[in-house]
């Protein structure tokens, strides 16, 4: 069985990104979170890091931190940006355009509203958003670039305090504890309950039809 990979110092991602951003151009990194869930818009990020302020300390994977930690950076990132743009694609949005569509949607979104323009952005994952400027899209981006690190932090935070409004909403769900994916605890409740606007109906078939 293969080893998984070292995980990569916060310097290291800075260098990935000191050598992406050759001539001065300003590298962009996009980032989404919420595709998954079952509950929630869909949020994405797009951040262009200042080459000139200090490295964020501890800036890494933001799936590998826990939501403390990751809070504890969401206003290190802001500061150390020059840009940066967090949106989301709506629920009705995700269910007119499938979650695909949706997330596409949202990248497109967070890269449109940055103050400046990139002349490369680097997008997590292997699809890519019709941009309207470079791109290119790099697997297990978050783990590889200081950009994208920074970018999946600020959907991720974003996306958490949303779902735990939603929670003070609809307290019955849970929303705070498990943000709107399909734990144990969670499907109970919808079947209890019934679903409430912020769930995704073409996400619940599967749970419908198993029960």
């Amino acid at each position: 069985m293969a080893k998984p990979a070292p995980k990569k110092t916060t310097e290291e991602l800075y260098a990935w990104d000191a050598d992406k951003s050759t001539g001065g151009s300003l590298l962009c990194g996009v980032d989404e979170a919420g595709r998954g869930p079952l509950a929630g818009d869909v949020y994405a990020a797009a951040a262009i890091l200042d080459p000139t302020k200090p490295l964020i300390p501890g800036l890494n994977d933001s799936k590998k931190m826990t939501e403390k930690k990751r809070e504890s950076l969401y206003d290190l990132v802001i500061d150390a940006c020059l840009a940066y743009c967090v949106a989301f694609a709506t629920v009705e949005e995700i269910e007119e355009r499938n979650i695909l569509g949706a997330t596409m949607l949202a990248m497109q979104r967070a890269v449109a509203g940055l103050s400046e323009v990139p002349g490369l952005v680097v997008v997590d994952g292997n699809r890519l958003p019709e941009l309207g400027v470079p791109a290119e899209t790099v697997i297990k981006g978050d783990a590889t670039s200081a950009s994208i690190a920074a970018a999946s932090i600020l959907a991720k935070v974003s996306r958490d305090r949303m779902l735990r409004k939603l929670d003070a909403q609809y307290p019955q769900y849970g929303f705070a504890k498990h943000k709107g994916y399909g734990t144990k605890a969670h499907c109970e409740a919808i079947l209890q309950y019934g679903p409430c606007p912020a769930h995704r109906p073409s996400f619940l078939r599967k749970l419908y039809e198993n029960n």
